[in-house]
């Protein structure tokens, strides 16, 4: 057996081309992509192997074990020679390119000169994601267009035809190129690298005698555009938040509409959770909003529009860090990923990139031009998650007369421009107007006179310039934290960046931020009378960064970067408690962590119910258990079902695969109780405008959201306030019964009766006890239906998930 790997050993290394392998110092590197490598239909056998072994470690909970690790996971080592076998050689029509399959199908992709490993990466993206290219690249321009009311990734995965025009085409290439241009040397060279990638991706249309359209730099333009449009942006929300401002006013006064408002916007709640400790002050020094304007509640027309720009994101990534003070091999341990959705084709692919100026291995994505997005070089390793930082910007235009295309800015009236964007299925014709600020989306009134809403976003025209820090990261000219931080800083797009090498951990979080004037509320609209504009973006070293921080952790899952950074508009969720709370308090068990330990507390909290097992329910027991008796016992043993619940962890595991949590019906108490539960807290002073509320931050926080969202942080800290819990930012507002401990205390326990009589009647029995959980129901399904495999419910990395340890480090350069 040891001869036979030995030899198929020497044999891969035998026809790898003359580029030298370099030194791998990874202690540990493995991964998993649950989406698999293929990407063909039909479905070729096999292709569910890495969902299996993502959906193996699930029922592990908190009891992960190091033989777990390479059972579950799989190896990141760099190079073909010790891949999982058998190993076969890929022909392709380029001299100088070698691409050697794994078992897992994994591309290694070696050749003698760069070029060759980009045009490799460009043939072996068109060869895996062809499906997906094929019915991506054009609705992708929609989201670099920032076209009003299209949901470029919901044309994707809905299978949308859409037919662009030349003018779309002209205006992404002017754009985007003269953004590359602009970077100097920089930009030309990604430049060139996408040329060559184009190629790669054509060649292999070629070979396959596809019937498409031949590839040009426009389609990997807009890609990265798609990209940023799903995961990058922040804020652009102001006009549906401003006429909830509205409405409040109207009904409660100007002062305390102001008031309720400001305690829901949660801008600088601090005591939400943070990633770094220091403070990094953003948007905290505006001055009254004689900038902005107030939609009249109710008003806008082409609504859906005005809403999408900022319903689209989609935030679920998380990394936890551990530094070598707290680790039992003394060096940094890094389990991170990005949760993307779980989708076949998968939206990442894996590739393993090797040649000169060249060494990396990861998540790379269509539109990465030799680049890999998410994964690891030589000596360090790197994650993304998604910010949602305050790029984005609504400005309420001035119209002149009684004109819809005519607007004022700057003291005189503009013609508004007009794009024919093309045709898609469903929805016809997409032909907007454009201001100075961006596409028009809609119109609405401002104090009863009609005005027009655009759409600025920071990244617009510049997305490509996101593929700088990967290909900088897959380079190698990462050495070091500091050249870490100025990668990350060359990201248009807003993420947070996690780093690890053998000694540093860090994070860096990114994006091209505006700095808006003194008089604008970042909150509200912009006036975009032209004396209101961005003054320039936030400086580099402004953005929240850290490196090995005293606690000997980094983790964050989308919360809030750091003390005084302002929320964006669009971000109301960053209050007192956050799911990253659940990441904290599994590393928290032990002072000392292995790779194992660290995807324990990653597993764990990736399948428990944050309304259960965070500070939320503190508050619900403080009112429910204040003086007197439960209305029943029925409504009691509901409680105590879920107290038990809370107790076992929280967890909404089905380990037997029968059907049925394991949690018995506690998890079903709480999916009904929840809803209602937040509707008693927040409806005594929202009233009518509760359903603005609502549909801006979601009904219920749960499985499908992520846990994220449907008003928690107000329902949190408004209970714990009521039962005696001080805050550092307390809400001004009373909201449970006014106030009042016992009205609010009666609304709580009529909202458990409520969701009791709903069970009884969906279960058919009035015992609790006999209640159970649907667990089937929540089994994840891989859009957009080609792939049958289901598994288990989990909420954790999907785009790929990393688990690496370094324990040495390039030389330094002379």
């Amino acid at each position: 057996m040891l001869r036979r790997v030995l030899l198929a050993t020497a044999a891969t290394l035998a026809i790898l081309p003359g580029t030298a392998l370099a030194k791998d110092y990874a202690g540990t590197a493995l991964n998993i992509i649950p989406s698999g490598q293929p990407g063909g239909v039909p479905v070729p056998p096999g292709a569910d192997q890495q969902a299996l072994m993502y959906d193996g470690l699930t029922p592990l909970f908190n009891q992960v074990t190091a033989p777990d690790l390479t059972k579950y996971f799989k190896s990141e080592a760099l190079g073909a020679p010790g891949s999982p076998g058998p190993t076969r050689v890929e022909k392709t029509p380029r001299k100088g390119l070698t691409i050697v399959r794994d078992a897992f199908d994994v591309p290694h992709i070696t050749g003698k000169t760069r070029d060759d490993v980009i045009w490799g990466a460009g043939w072996v993206l068109e060869e895996d994601r062809a499906l997906l290219l094929a019915q991506g690249r054009y609705p992708a321009r929609m989201a670099a267009l920032d076209a009003p009311g299209i949901d470029a990734f919901s044309l994707v995965t809905g299978l949308k035809t859409v037919k662009v025009t030349k003018q779309a085409d002209r205006i992404i290439n002017r754009e985007q190129t003269r953004a590359l241009r602009r970077q100097g040397k920089e930009g030309r060279a990604l430049l060139h690298d996408i040329d060559v990638y184009v190629k790669g991706i054509n060649a292999r249309l070629r070979f396959e005698k596809s019937k498409q359209k031949p590839f040009t730099r426009v389609d990997i333009y807009a890609v990265n555009a798609l990209a940023g449009q799903i995961f990058g942006q922040g804020g652009g929300d102001e006009v549906r938040r401003s006429e909830l401002l509205s409405g409040l006013q109207k009904r409660l006064g100007a002062a305390k509409g102001r008031q309720v408002w400001n305690d829901l916007t949660e801008h600088d709640d601090r005591d939400a959770p943070v990633s770094i400790n220091r403070r990094y002050p953003y948007e905290q020094d505006f001055r009254g909003s004689s900038g902005n304007a107030v939609i009249d509640n109710g008003s806008t027309t082409n609504g859906k529009a005005i809403a999408l720009s900022a319903k689209v994101r989609r935030y679920a990534s998380n990394f936890l860090m551990v530094g070598g003070s707290r680790s039992t091999n003394g060096h940094p341990l890094f389990v991170a990923g990005p949760q993307i959705g779980y989708f076949y084709p998968g939206l990442t692919l894996e590739m393993d990139l090797k040649g000169p100026g060249i060494e990396a291995r990861g998540a790379a994505m269509p539109g990465g031009p030799g680049d890999i997005l998410i994964g690891r070089g030589p000596d360090f390793a790197w994650s993304l998650t998604s910010a949602g930082s305050d790029t984005n910007d609504q400005f309420v235009e001035t119209l002149c007369g009684g004109s819809k295309v005519k607007y004022r800015y700057k003291g005189k009236c503009r013609k508004m421009g007009r794009v024919d964007a093309g045709t898609v299925s469903g929805v016809g014709r997409v032909v907007y107007r454009t201001t100075v600020h961006g596409p028009v989306q809609g119109y609405a009134k401002v104090n009863g006179k009609r005005v027009a809403i655009s759409f600025a976003r920071s990244s617009h025209g510049r997305d490509i310039l996101w593929q700088i820090m990967f290909r900088r990261l897959s380079d190698g000219k990462v050495s070091g934290v500091k050249s870490f931080y100025n990668a990350a800083a060359t990201s248009p797009f807003t993420f947070n960046v996690g780093y690890a090498d053998d000694k540093n951990i860090a994070m860096y979080s990114a994006g091209r931020l505006p700095l808006r004037d003194k008089r604008v509320d970042p909150r509200l609209p912009t006036k975009g009378t032209g004396q209101y504009e961005w003054k320039g973006f936030l400086k580099p070293n402004e953005h929240p960064h850290v490196a090995n921080p005293a606690s000997g952790t980094l983790t964050n899952w989308n919360n809030k970067p750091a003390p005084g950074f302002g929320s964006s508009d669009s971000e109301w969720t960053y209050g007192s408690i956050q799911r990253v709370q659940l990441l904290n308090a599994g590393l928290a068990t032990q002072q000392k962590h292995d790779l194992a330990s660290v995807t324990s507390a990653m597993n764990a909290a990736a399948t428990e119910d944050l309304r259960v097992d965070g500070s939320v329910f503190d508050g619900l027991l403080g009112v429910l258990n204040s003086p007197g008796p439960a209305p029943s016992a029925r409504d009691q043993q509901m409680i105590k079902l879920l107290s038990d619940w809370r107790s076992q962890g929280g967890s909404r595991l089905d380990r037997d695969l029968d059907g049925k949590m394991d949690a018995g019906g506690a998890p079903a108490i709480m999916d009904a109780l929840y809803p209602k539960v937040a509707d008693a807290v927040l409806s005594p002073v929202l009233g009518p405008q509760l359903g603005q509320l609502t549909t801006l931050e979601g009904a219920s926080n749960s499985p499908r959201s992520g846990f994220t969202g449907g008003r928690i942080n107000f329902v949190d800290k408004d209970l714990r306030q009521l039962v005696g819990q001080t805050f550092k930012s307390p809400f001004k507002t009373r909201f449970c019964g006014g106030g009042d401990l016992a009205t609010c205390r009666a609304s709580l326990w009529a909202a458990v009766d409520a969701a009791g009589n709903e069970l009884a009647a969906a279960q058919g029995s009035e015992d609790p006890n006999a209640w159970t959980s649907d667990a089937n129901a929540e089994r994840i399904k891989f859009a957009p239906g080609l792939l049958q495999t289901t598994i288990r419910y989990t909420n954790r990395p999907s785009g790929i998930q990393q688990v690496i340890s370094f324990t040495g480090h390039r030389p330094k350069r002379k």
